[in-house]
């Protein structure tokens, strides 16, 4: 036994499944190619009839989307592009009465530079109070020439930007580890730490069921800033965690990296579950972002008086093998376990390949930030063979679980996007090395023969829909017999009916280093067994195994490769 069941009544975030939507390419409802929140409330009723718990929403603040929102520079309102402040708190009541919960992506790590704070910092000049919510240096070196250390962004470039001060003299320096857009707030000043607080209490006051925290660990800086020898790597190739250093270092533990992961965010995540708490409500969730290493420190972020939950990047990143699927599991659960939460479970998000097409790829490819048309191209078929299985294996893991829009249609990366029409700030300021996430944030194709696969009134989409994407379009999948879309429903719904998200798990040795079977067993006495198999040969099932869900069809009772099979324990 590696991992004990919940209680019957446990928590509903314990075993949730969530939904995340990208909200400009979910639907859109004016025709300016631009998903917004009415396309989104006008669809719930797909994630209802899906099976999920609940969604979580990408960034519709008001932004300049110099980082596809998030580049926040108004945590309390809706950006013209996506509508009004009334459209999200109609999203959300609709939502709750399809029985959705409502999370919400917050963005602390930094704002916009057209954020007010900023643009007053600007304006105020060095040493200001203005500045110091946000991290201003003097640059070193004769006249302040040099950035105050050499961190690089994430995405690529100087982590730090020169001012040109309001009398027209070189001034000083910000930080911002991601776009120069995006300068990163002061986490030691006690403004910043209440500001949030009442960010926090401005969505709940509105109905929002919980928080997604966006560069969890991020927040909080090293003291003195000092310099840090290279730079930390995009997420795009997944079998690498983001946290781990480039450029030929061995991966280090990502609280030894001087801007992540530092003992401090701690503090800050204890303050906000105080408010979460102050609700009455212990329904309410955190959800952190923490692209932490090793597992026995990510998991700090989960401990019973911080977040709720805390993504597995672990998982999302394990290669196509069995002995490794089996390890990263067994280390999720037990180190969830040990601070007493729900581990969960991913596999593909805004910020990654699909995971439809990145299975397509043999394991140890090793894939740039996003891919090209010039980059070596998948196997679509074997892809999305694999991700399938990936897939009935993740939900039938206790814990909760993540979903990205569309992969329930089995939708891949957009892997011929013309460099032109590429908008990720990490193509631009990369120099286009990393091709960067667009591919991943292509609009939803809804219905095959209608402009724009029907994500709209309009033909116009922001950016354009692969050929592909018209046969896996929703009325092409819906109660159609083997269609991904329609696993997806079977296996949300058996989940569900067969309380796997709060079961207990015990591995089934014996079948050989590539497969993945265990049992999971529910305090109801269910007993569900799953074989995932990744070897070249089918596997059988034990005498009397009641198959429930499979990702493939069997091959003459056996578990055929790259499938999935749960089945009643015999």
């Amino acid at each position: 036994m590696i991992h004990a069941a919940d209680q019957r009544e446990s928590a509903w975030w314990r075993h949730a499944v969530i939904y995340q939507v990208y909200p400009r390419s979910w639907a859109d409802s004016n025709g300016d190619g631009i998903g917004d929140l009415p396309g989104i409330t006008a669809r719930l009723g797909h994630l209802r009839t899906l099976g999920v718990d609940a969604l979580w929403l990408s960034p519709f603040y008001p932004s300049p989307q110099a980082d596809a929102g998030y580049d926040v520079a108004d945590y309390r309102d809706v950006d013209p592009l996506f509508g009004r402040l009334a459209d999200a708190d109609e999203l959300i009541g609709r939502a709750h009465d399809l029985g959705l919960r409502v999370i919400v992506d917050l963005v602390p790590n930094h704002s916009s530079d057209a954020h007010a704070w900023f643009r007053a910092a600007l304006a105020a000049g060095p040493g200001s109070p203005e500045r110091e919510r946000y991290v201003f240096r003097d640059g070193r070196g004769a006249g302040g020439v040099l950035p105050p250390n050499n961190w690089e962004s994430v995405f690529g470039g100087p982590a730090w930007t020169r001012l040109t001060e309001p009398d027209g003299t070189p001034g000083q320096w910000y930080l911002h580890l991601f776009d120069s857009t995006q300068p990163d707030f002061n986490w030691d000043h006690h403004e910043v730490r209440a500001e949030f607080e009442s960010v926090l209490r401005f969505w709940l006051d509105r109905g929002v069921d919980g928080f997604r925290v966006d560069v969890a660990h991020g927040l909080v800086k090293k003291d003195g800033l000092p310099d840090h020898r290279a730079r930390t790597h995009m997420l795009g190739d997944t079998e690498e965690a983001a946290a781990h250093v480039l450029d030929g270092h061995a991966p280090e533990p990502t609280h030894h990296i001087p801007y992540w992961d530092q003992d401090g965010v701690h503090e800050i995540y204890r303050s906000w579950r105080g408010v979460l708490n102050s609700y009455g409500e212990p329904d309410r969730i955190l959800c952190a972002e923490a692209w932490v290493e090793p597992q026995e420190r990510a998991v700090l972020y989960t401990r019973p008086n911080e977040m709720h939950q805390a993504f597995n990047f672990d998982f999302l990143g394990t290669p196509w093998i069995g002995e490794d699927l089996v390890a990263v599991i067994e280390r999720s659960l037990l180190a969830a376990d040990s601070v007493g939460a729900p581990s969960t479970w991913v596999l593909s998000n805004h910020d990654v390949v699909r995971h439809a097409t990145r299975l397509g790829y043999e394991p140890g490819t090793r894939r740039p930030n996003g891919i090209g048309a010039e980059d070596p191209q998948p196997n679509h078929e074997l892809g999305l063979r694999r991700a399938r299985a990936a897939t009935t294996l993740m939900l039938a893991l206790p814990g909760s679980a993540y979903l990205y829009q569309g992969e329930e249609l089995g939708l891949p990366e957009s892997t011929d996007l013309p460099d032109e029409l590429r908008q990720d700030p990490t193509f631009v300021r990369s120099g286009g090395e990393e091709k960067g996430r667009d591919g991943c944030r292509v609009p939803m194709p809804w219905t095959k023969d209608a402009p724009g696969h029907g994500f709209g009134p309009s033909p116009a989409t922001w950016l354009p829909q692969p050929s592909s994407y018209g046969r896996y379009a929703v009325d092409q999948q819906d109660r159609v017999a083997g269609s991904t879309l329609e696993l997806y429903r079977t296996l949300l719904r058996r989940r569900r009916e067969l309380s796997l998200g709060s079961g207990s798990l015990a591995f089934v040795r014996g079948y050989g280093p590539d497969v993945v079977a265990f049992v999971n067993g529910s305090a109801d006495g269910d007993r569900v067994l799953v074989v995932a198999n990744l070897g070249a040969e089918p596997v059988p099932l034990p005498d009397g195994a009641e198959v429930i869900a499979a990702s493939a069809p069997l091959d003459a009772g056996l578990v055929p490769t790259d499938a999935t099979v749960w089945a009643r324990w015999p």
